[in-house]
C-alpha cells in the first residue's frame, strides 16, 4: 500500500530504504482514486519515533492512505523540535471541519498521572468527542486505550506494583470478529506502562467486547460500537530497538527497571532483540483498515 505523507517528512527516507512504497503529494495528485484519510494524534515524546513506526505499520494493505499528523497544542514538547511540528503538524483547530476515515491516538508518558492532572486532558477529550462525529473509526494505543476507557465508560486506571515491561503473550477471546481475521489462537504483543485499566472492569462494561486478553498483561484488544472504537493497550507498532531503547533510557536515568521480560535472548541486554510481534501487528493495522475503515466509509467523505 502507499503511504502518502509530505516530501521531506524524515520518516519518508528511512521508509523507501525499507523498499515501503511511499507517495509524495505531487504523484497522489495525479492517482484517479479516493485514498483513506488517516489522522495521527501523537503524543509520544520522541514523535519522529513514532511517526515511523505507525507508518511502517500502515503500510501492508493494497490502500492508499493518506496520513495527516496532529498534535495537542496545550502542551509543549521537549523532545520533538519546535521546526519539526510547525511544518508537519496540525491541530484540532485547524482540522475541526474535516472528517476523516481513521484516526489513531498513540500513548503517552503520562500514565502515572492522573488524567484530569494531565496537562493536556481538556484537549484530548475535545478530540474524543469530535472524533465521534468526525472519524469513522478512533484506535486508541497504550495509555490513549486508557484515557479512552475512562472518558467513554467511567472506568478508571490502576497503579502496578511495578511496570508492566516486554513481550507477552495473549489468547484470542472471539474470532467471529473481523479485527482479529487471521490471528494465530496465541500471539506476542509487546507492552511499557506502570498502570493497566482493569480486566474485570472492562469484562463488566456491557457496550465493550474484548477480543483477546493476557494473564499477565491483563486485556489487549476490546471494541466497542461496531468498530468505531478499538482500544489497544499494548504497543504492536514498536520496532525491534523499541524496548531496548527505553531500558537504556531508564537505566542511565537510575530508575528502577527490570530487564523487559520475553525480549532479549537468554535475558541477556547485549544480544539482538527477538522481533517475535510484527506479523501480529501487520494483521491487526490491515484489518482495522479494511474492514472498519474502508469498507465502511463513503467514496465522498
Amino acid at each position: 500500500m502507499p503511504i502518502k505523507t509530505q516530501s521531506d517528512l524524515p520518516a519518508k527516507e528511512i521508509l523507501e530504504n525499507e523498499n515501503i512504497f511511499v507517495m509524495d503529494e505531487l504523484r497522489a495528485i495525479h492517482q484517479d482514486i479516493r485514498p483513506l484519510n488517516v489522522l495521527i494524534l501523537n503524543n509520544m515524546p520522541v514523535k519522529q519515533d513514532t511517526e515511523l513506526q505507525l507508518l511502517r505499520a500502515l503500510s501492508n494493505t493494497p490502500l492508499q492512505v493518506d496520513v495527516t499528523f496532529m498534535n495537542v497544542k496545550s502542551h509543549v514538547s521537549q523532545n520533538t523540535s519546535a521546526s519539526h511540528l510547525n511544518k508537519f503538524y496540525t491541530t484540532l483547530d485547524e482540522i475541526k471541519g474535516n472528517k476523516y476515515d481513521g484516526m489513531i491516538v498513540t500513548g503517552a508518558p503520562v500514565e502515572d498521572i492522573p488524567f484530569e492532572q494531565v496537562d493536556y486532558w481538556e484537549e484530548i477529550c475535545e478530540i474524543f468527542d469530535w472524533a465521534g462525529t468526525h472519524v469513522t473509526s478512533t484506535l486508541h494505543i497504550c495509555w490513549a486505550a486508557q484515557a479512552g476507557l475512562y472518558h467513554y465508560y467511567g472506568i478508571d486506571k490502576k497503579l502496578l506494583p511495578r511496570k508492566l515491561f516486554g513481550v507477552y503473550e495473549h489468547r484470542v477471546e472471539n474470532r467471529k470478529i473481523p479485527l482479529v481475521r487471521g490471528f494465530d489462537d496465541f500471539f506476542l504483543a509487546p507492552h511499557s506502562r506502570h498502570t493497566e485499566t482493569p480486566s474485570e472492569a472492562i469484562h463488566a462494561c456491557s457496550e465493550l467486547k474484548v477480543l483477546a486478553e493476557s494473564p499477565q498483561a491483563g486485556v489487549y484488544l476490546a471494541i466497542a460500537e461496531g468498530g468505531r472504537k478499538i482500544f489497544v493497550t499494548g504497543h504492536p507498532e514498536y520496532d525491534r530497538y523499541s524496548l531496548n531503547n527505553e531500558y537504556i533510557r531508564d537505566l542511565n536515568k537510575g530508575l528502577p527497571i527490570q530487564i523487559p521480560y520475553n525480549y532479549y535472548p537468554d535475558d541477556d541486554p547485549g544480544a539482538r532483540p527477538l522481533l517475535q510481534w510484527r506479523s501480529h501487528s501487520n494483521n491487526l493495522y490491515s484489518n482495522w483498515l479494511n474492514y472498519y475503515v474502508y469498507q465502511v466509509t463513503p467514496y465522498e467523505l
